[in-house]
């Protein structure tokens, strides 16, 4: 009794594990039926996936067979035509090659030989066959008379004389020489084909100044090289002469 009074004021708890059962129990009923739904949800969407697919699946490959059997149709009326076509490019040949090849056609016809009826009678004495020597004779002479006249024209007409523009630099020695004298000098140079034009003084530097004149050369008579030579002769007064513009007219 000792033992028992001893257990009494004990605190043990005797029925745990019926307690621990009843609450298992209980957290199955609450939670185990909302998890099962939950379970069979995702069961019917994986069908409705699978059927959606599948269902997707069969309309891809009915669109896909639609296209290859319209490509077939339009690829078998495309042979038919080829067919039909090389069937007449047969026959075609087969014409040709059993007709006859046709005669060569001429280039060029022969032009038509008009012939003119001769009545008998006194008709046959007025008509030239073989046409007048006084006609020939009368061609030639106005062939002649022109020929003459453009002759005469021709030589009437004055005959061009080419001639060109000269631009002369004509430097002195230093800032002493006496550059109306060099001018003097210049212009004392005459021949026949050359005319002197007007002329200026043109600053080089350091006081110095070139005379530049112009003339006008015919160029059957007068070159560049004969005036630099005869000008340069004056060798008091010209150190140098260039040719500073060279026109025709």
């Amino acid at each position: 009794m000792s033992g028992l009074i001893c257990l009494t004021t004990e605190s043990i708890w005797f029925d745990k594990n019926r307690y621990d059962e009843a609450e298992k129990r209980f957290y199955e009923g609450v939670n185990g039926p909302a998890t099962q739904q939950q379970q069979a949800k995702g069961r019917q969407q994986k069908r409705r996936h699978r059927n959606s697919s599948s269902h997707a699946g069969d309309q891809e490959l009915v669109s896909r067979m639609k296209s290859l059997e319209l490509e077939n149709q339009t690829l078998h009326k495309v042979v038919v035509e080829m067919r039909a076509a090389l069937q007449k490019l047969e026959s075609r040949v087969a014409v040709l090659e059993k007709s006859p090849a046709p005669a060569a056609i001429p280039a060029a016809k022969a032009a038509p030989v008009k012939q003119e009826k001769v009545e008998n009678g006194d008709d046959d004495d007025d008509i030239d066959l073989f046409g007048s020597d006084e006609e020939d004779e009368e061609a030639e002479r106005i062939k002649q008379e022109r020929l003459e006249a453009y002759a005469a024209k021709k030589a009437k007409k004055p005959a061009l004389i080419a001639k060109s523009s000269i631009l002369l630099d004509v430097k002195p020695w230093d800032d002493e020489t006496d550059m109306a004298k060099l001018e003097e000098c210049v212009r004392s140079v005459q021949m026949d084909g050359l005319l002197w034009g007007a002329s200026k003084l043109v600053p080089v530097g350091y006081g110095i100044k070139k005379l530049q004149i112009s003339c006008v050369v015919e160029d059957d008579k007068v070159g560049t090289d004969i005036l630099e030579e005869e000008i340069t002769k004056f060798e008091d007064y010209v150190q140098s002469v260039d040719v500073a513009a060279f026109n025709k007219i």
